[in-house]
């Protein structure tokens, strides 16, 4: 019989800014790229036009990540670096990380020249019983899964 490998269930998400982690994260969305399709028309040797379709311009989509409101504040001080000018200090590698329920890695994303172009805090409702919620979007140049 075949070995049979199951999914990976990640139970939670870590992000790593410059190699520090600087927190966990419920909810992470829109790791990948696309490519452009540029159609191309040829006439085959049979006389026949035929559309090729190759690929045209790169683009890496954004990365959002969704956690619940802590004291820690290292996205909104790296935020503060784009909202002050300094983006060339923003831009920085930096890693996702899926951990399962023993808290061992289990995935890991790098991403090249990242810096948060969004962060968004709490809706503030002080007769919620729900937690708050805060989120930040991160633009980058690139990116690999590495495990």
């Amino acid at each position: 019989m075949p070995s049979r490998e199951d999914p990976l269930v990640a139970f939670k998400f870590g992000l790593e800014i410059s190699g520090k982690l600087s927190g966990f994260f419920t909810n992470v969305g829109g790791i990948g790229s696309e490519s452009e399709v540029v159609e191309h028309k040829v006439v085959s040797e049979k006389g026949e036009t035929i559309i090729q379709k190759l690929p045209g311009r790169l683009t890496w989509t954004e990365v959002t990540l969704k956690r619940g409101v802590t004291s820690n504040i290292d996205i909104w001080n790296w935020r503060k670096l784009v909202v002050d000018g300094k983006v060339a200090d923003a831009r920085t590698n930096c890693s996702i990380i899926a951990y399962d329920q023993t808290q061992k890695e289990i995935a890991r994303w790098n991403f090249e020249n990242a810096w948060p172009s969004k962060v968004v805090g709490p809706e503030l409702d002080s007769s919620s019983t729900n937690y708050m919620i805060e989120d930040v979007t991160i633009v980058h140049e690139g990116m690999v899964r590495v495990s």
